[in-house]
Order: structure tokens, then sequence, then C-alpha cells
């Protein structure tokens, strides 16, 4: 991957709001794009922003020359009375003149819906880093099939959903899911350790907007037990992977992986212990990236500017 910093930035993960004298915080804002590279394209993009007072904070760019394409992403603040609207009726003409995919954000943070079953692990991270601000969402409910984790919820202030799944209500579980995605206005489905496979219609309903963890065992140890079918093999890597849900089950794109090493001392409950490790890593990076509009979707795959 090239990462091509073409303009005078700040590169910040995190930059801090930018403000004014006065100490008012100006409007921040990102645009993504994805096209066929080809001339022009920063010049433009930057043309724009200068039109329209923006100064630009941070801005990645990867050409893809395998594909013919390139993606970037630009995080700019502007003039107080700069809006998101105008913003994407503006770029209109200058999408339409390079053939780009874009999106544009403002600074409102995703709002979150994560769903879990018994395992606390993943929801208890997720928690801890979204009361400390570096989450890069809001949470705004907790889902289950479970009562288990309700305290867990609760005790941060979340509101926590009991709906049972079996094969006869299963339908009805996932109508309820999606009607909760649109009264709270969810922007991203998490699925930390949730463990009922999604049917192909929500899948498809919620495509690009939800993300899942699994341990990276999959599909060499299927089934029930995998830490105890890896430590009976001898495992020396614990991985987990967290990617975007699809239809074909724990094969999405993927947009972060952690993997810890281990040894002949691990023990299957000191492999599961590790390995739960690496899925609140991991499934906590993808959520910020995607809350921060880090992701960038493309067929199969992402890319990621992290």
């Amino acid at each position: 991957m090239t990462v091509v910093d073409s303009l005078p930035t700040s590169v910040q993960p995190n930059p801090a709001p930018a403000a004014t004298p006065e100490g008012q915080t100006l409007p921040q804002f990102v645009l993504t794009i994805t096209c066929q590279d080809q001339v022009g394209i920063v010049h433009a993009v930057t043309e724009f922003l200068l039109a329209h007072g923006a100064n630009i904070k941070e801005h990645q760019q990867f050409d893809d020359p395998v594909h013919g394409l390139v993606h970037l992403r630009t995080a700019f603040t502007g003039p107080h009375e700069l809006r998101l609207e105008t913003l994407e009726t503006n770029f209109v003409a200058t999408a339409d003149r390079f053939g780009m995919r874009y999106r544009l954000h403002d600074q409102t943070p995703p709002r979150l819906l994560v769903m879990v079953s018994k395992g606390g692990h993943c929801l208890n991270d997720l928690i801890f880093r979204w009361r400390a601000g570096g989450l890069g969402g809001e949470i705004a409910l907790v889902v289950s099939n479970h009562e288990d984790l309700r305290p867990m919820a609760e005790a941060a202030g979340l509101p926590y959903l009991h709906i049972p799944v079996s094969p006869a209500t299963k339908r009805e579980a996932e109508q309820r899911l999606l009607d909760l995605v649109e009264e709270h206005d969810i922007d991203l489905v998490v699925l930390a350790r949730y463990m009922q496979i999604l049917s192909d219609d929500l899948c498809t309903a919620l495509k690009g907007r939800a993300i899942n963890i699994h341990h990276s065992f999959l599909p060499g140890f299927k089934g029930a037990r995998p830490y105890h079918q890896a430590y009976e093999r001898g495992v020396k890597l614990v991985g987990a992977t967290a990617h975007y849900v699809t239809a074909d089950l724990d094969e999405g794109p993927i947009i972060e992986q952690e993997v810890i090493r281990v040894d002949h001392t691990h023990d299957p409950r000191a492999l599961s212990t590790v390995g739960q490790d690496a899925e609140a890593l991991a499934l906590s990076r993808a959520v910020r990236w995607h809350c921060e509009h880090r992701v960038l979707l493309e067929g199969s795959s992402t890319v990621v500017f992290r």
C-alpha cells in the first residue's frame, strides 16, 4: 500500500477539534472517495475545499495499481456557516466529472447498536472505550438473545433489550432488530460475540453497516470448543478477525486482525483468555476506524486509512 501525503497536512489519528481565537469549535468533516486513477483528482478536491473556505487537517491516499483505482480520505474543518448539505450539493459536479464514489460526513458520532449473547469481554471493552471517549461512536443500546449481560449494560446506563431467538421466532426477532435500527437511527450494528447466524435477508439489509468478530481459527477449527481443538493441535498463534457481515458466514470484507503468540504452556483455558483479548482488540479497532470513516469498502476487501 502506498500512502501519499501530497498536501501540507497535520496527520493526527484523532485530531483535536479546531478552534477559533474566540474558542469556538469549527465544524469538522470527512470526505472519502474511490474512483479510477486519473490526472487532476487531488487538485479538484483541494480546489473544491478551498472554494468553501476549508482547511485540510489530514489527507491520506492509496493508489491501487492492480485495479487502477485511487482511494482518498480527507479530513478538514470549515467556517462556522458551512453545512454538510451544502458540501453534498456542491460536490456533485466534481464527483460526476471524475466518476467518483464518495461520502461526506460531518462530526456527528455514528450511533451504535451492540448485539451480544453470553460472553461479555467484547461488550465490556466497547463500553470502557465508549465511556473514555475513544470509540468514535455513541452506543445507543444493547440487544441480546439472553439476559446474562443486562447488569453490565445497565451499569453503564445503556438500555438493554432481550430478544429471544428460536427457529420458530427467528424471522420476527430479525424484523424487531431492523425496527430498532430505524427507531434509534442506528448507523452501525456491532456483533460483539452474538452467537446467532443472521439470515441472508438481514445481512443484505445491513450491508456495510454491521461488523462481526470471530476467532481466526476459523475455518480450521469449526464447531464447538475451538480452543480445545487448537490446544490439541499445538497452535502457536491465537488470532481474531473483525469483518463486515455478509451472507457468506465469516467471510465478509476484513477490517482488522489481531494475532498473539502462544506456546505449549497454554492450556485451553489460557488460550481462551488470550483469544478473548485478541477479539476485544480487533473489534474495538474496527469499530473506531469505521466510526472515523477510515474504512472504504471495495468489493470483498477494504482499504483502511489508519
